[in-house]
């Protein structure tokens, strides 16, 4: 959620800090701030809202802030106390000669400020992080060493935490620390970098140290040491980072948003390739560890999932029981948690997450670990804390996503799922849908044609959009496999437009949300040639008796049955059990143009963050 930037080297601090934190906006957040060391000084500056408040700031004092050339920044989403320059990061101590900046939460926080005010601590907000800064100082009185402070400090902390932290006594370095939060170092030559995702650093190393819990870290301009929980140095272990810096452009785009949702052609083919070749051969999936023998022992499956990768998992739910005969389980990570895990070694556990740094999903999987049940873990970040936690690993390969609200990973996760459904088939030999799943194979491989399709003319989503950009409330309505499809629409438009859109089976609308339909509740309704067709018509004709404005979305609709609608937007022909790939590219387009018409801002919507790591 929030973002960490740290550079030390001989370059201009202030220039990479705020260019770091420029890329770590899609996170989400309501204030920013950094801290600049030159000397043995160290200089602050913050701000509340975007990041240009701060970057003004920072023009006024370019003479003081040219000369540093270490320090750390800072975007917070806040958790603890209101989105204001005193809440802001970075903090310090009472006597401000240490300064620190932090993802996550202090789950002991009060606990712990309850001691630090009886040493005489002086608290200047209502954040749980300042409470982190007072400790680690108070460790320091104690060692005269940064990094023994900082060891001794975080075994007193509960909670989640990625830490970044300088002090004026020790103007050479800067020491990290972290457990349940992301933490990556950027390996560079004569300086080093520290970030809390990959595209702040990406432009400047492709080399990258990725912490693991309950490490502690010491970053010099020439150096990295890490140690242990048991304070052991351990070795560094340089990878390559995945992406280009160029996959953080718009490329002409207005949005990122809109640019995403274009890529998903792309994204298709990359997941399809090397893994279906042609429809009548097997699915090849060969990070997925499970033998055919162990998955014919399977009794049940669960997914696990937040948001629009829980949306996901319910159309995964739809093919997996269609046609690997297995009974999946969705639920979401968040409640999850706070049950009791009934898993066992022949449960199947998938967990989904675009990031793969959902706090509340990988808590679930953590728990879920102890019963011996087989982990597959769906995401678009194979270098994440979920993937190194898999016993099985599906990369999604959509490529980095920039905007908040997710499109293409949405789709990258819809097909790793689809080809995971078809790969079980094929491991169990189910003989019964044989020719269904052979057509079911070509149609995936001429998806992305289809999408372009789609894509390349979208006046009437455009039309449609505008039309209904003024109205207040929506209900997204549908049956059976693009119920998920629903939920996932209704959830894009909430999320960019701020408008009430709400998903709903459609057999359901008479059960309670009927009694919200009139001339100002439009209806879009999702309804696919295929087996519940007829009975979604006849759920939109309910709607129509009580006069609300309907939009269809389809592939197939009768002349008799135009009428009803008071707009159609046309899909390509797919068939039903693929018909959700199609569907929701009609529904983020809406959504989109809904946004746009209306100037919200598309890519970082209010209250919002990517990467949701705190529970």
């Amino acid at each position: 959620m929030c973002g960490i930037i740290g550079y030390i080297g001989d370059k201009c601090a202030a220039d990479i800090l705020i260019s770091g934190l420029s890329h770590l906006e899609y996170r989400g957040y309501d204030s920013s701030g950094v801290a600049l060391m030159h000397g043995s000084e160290i200089d602050i500056y913050k701000a509340s809202g975007k990041l240009i408040n701060l970057i003004e700031i920072l023009k006024t004092k370019k003479a003081v802030t040219s000369i540093s050339n270490i320090g750390i920044g800072h975007i917070r989403w806040a958790t603890h106390g209101l989105p204001t320059t005193a809440n802001a990061h970075p903090h310090t101590c009472t006597c401000k000669s240490l300064t620190l900046v932090h993802n996550g939460i202090i789950e002991n926080y009060q606990e712990l400020k309850e001691d630090l005010l009886k040493e005489g601590c002086i608290f200047r907000s209502e954040t749980d992080t300042e409470i982190a800064a007072h400790l680690i100082a108070s460790e320091y009185g104690k060692t005269l060493d940064l990094l023994e402070a900082m060891q001794n400090a975080v075994k007193k902390i509960k909670g989640a935490f990625a830490f970044c932290a300088i002090h004026k006594n020790e103007p050479d370095k800067i020491v990290v620390a972290k457990r349940n939060a992301p933490l990556v170092l950027g390996v560079g030559n004569g300086e080093n970098y520290i970030a809390s995702d990959i595209p702040a650093i990406i432009e400047y190393t492709k080399k990258a140290i990725y912490l693991s819990d309950y490490q502690v870290g010491v970053i010099t301009k020439n150096d990295i040491k890490i140690y242990d929980e048991k304070g052991k140095l351990i070795p560094n272990k340089i990878e390559y980072m995945p992406f280009e810096a160029m996959a953080i452009s718009k490329l002409g785009y207005k949005h990122f948003m809109i640019k995403e949702i274009h890529e998903q052609s792309d994204v298709v083919r990359n997941n399809l390739q090397g893994k279906l070749i042609e429809h009548n051969k097997p699915i090849k999936l060969d990070d997925f560890k499970l033998s055919s023998s162990d998955i014919k022992k399977l009794s049940r499956i669960q997914i696990i999932a937040c948001g629009t990768s829980l949306h996901a998992g319910l159309v995964g739910k739809y093919i997996i029981e269609k046609y690997a005969g297995i009974p999946v389980d969705v639920e979401a990570s968040s409640e999850y948690i706070y049950r009791e895990t009934i898993a066992d070694k022949n449960t199947l556990v998938i967990g989904i997450s675009q990031s793969g740094e959902t706090a509340d999903t990988i808590t679930a999987i953590k728990q879920v670990k102890e019963k011996k049940s087989h982990i597959a873990i769906i995401t678009n970040r194979a270098d994440s804390t979920m993937a190194r936690l898999a016993d099985s690993l599906i990369p999604v390969n959509a490529g980095i996503e920039v905007s908040v609200a997710a499109t293409k990973s949405y789709m990258a996760q819809l097909i790793s799922l689809y080809l995971l459904a078809i790969y079980l088939n094929e491991a169990k030999g189910i003989k019964e849908y044989k020719e269904e799943i052979a057509r079911l194979k070509q149609e995936l491989i001429e998806l992305p044609n289809k999408i372009e399709a789609l894509l390349e003319n979208t006046s009437e989503i455009q039309r449609v959009a505008k039309k209904y950009s003024s109205y207040k409330n929506f209900i997204y309505i549908a049956r059976g496999i693009n119920l998920a499809t629903a939920l996932e629409g209704a959830l894009k438009l909430k999320e960019i437009s701020y408008i009430n859109a709400t998903g709903y089976g459609a057999g359901e609308l008479k059960h309670g949300p009927i009694a919200m339909l009139d001339e100002n509740m439009p209806v879009l309704a999702i309804l696919n040639t295929g087996i519940v067709y007829d009975k979604v018509l006849s759920n939109c004709e309910e709607a129509r008796a009580r006069q609300a404005k309907l939009i269809g979305v389809t592939n197939y609709i009768s002349e008799k049955d135009r009428a009803l609608f008071d707009d159609l937007i046309m899909i390509p022909d797919a068939s039903d059990i693929l018909s959700p790939a199609l569907n929701i590219i009609v529904l983020q387009l809406l959504a989109y143009y809904i946004a746009e018409y209306l100037g919200k801002d598309v890519d970082q919507p209010r209250n919002l963050a990517k990467s949701v790591t705190v529970e």
